[in-house]
Order: C-alpha cells, then sequence, then structure tokens
C-alpha cells in the first residue's frame, strides 16, 4: 500500500507529497498522472501524514486538494 507525507516549500506552502520509503517527490499538478493519482487516493478517504510532526491534515485541505487535482 502506498503512503504519503506532505511536503511544504520554504514558504510554507504544501506544494507536493513524497512517497514514504520511496525517493519519489510528487508536485501538485493537475497535468501530472501520480498526482491525479495521489488526488484519487484522498477522495477515497486515503490522508497523508502532515509535513509537520504533530500536525494534522484537515478535511477542507483534502477537498481543495481533490478539486485542484482531478479535471
Amino acid at each position: 500500500m502506498i503512503e504519503y507525507k506532505l511536503q511544504k516549500n520554504r514558504f510554507g506552502e504544501v506544494v507536493a507529497v513524497t512517497i514514504i520509503g520511496q525517493n519519489i517527490s510528487i508536485p501538485f499538478d493537475p497535468a501530472n498522472s501520480d498526482a491525479q493519482a495521489f488526488a484519487k487516493w484522498l477522495k477515497d478517504g486515503g490522508t497523508p501524514e502532515s509535513a509537520e510532526e504533530g500536525g494534522s491534515v484537515t478535511a477542507e485541505w483534502v477537498a481543495e486538494t481533490i478539486a485542484r487535482l482531478l479535471p
């Protein structure tokens, strides 16, 4: 099973995800098929690890990300 962890840029914005256990970073680009697969995973109920230890991922962020990445 694939698990994801969010990545922030230097400005603190979540801009990508990392596949945990692999050296793969997926930018949030709607044209990227891996980003679309991540959005489908979210839509199916997946929850990524927060970019910060002890942080949380809100339902609002999930909904916005799905809407931004899926056509």
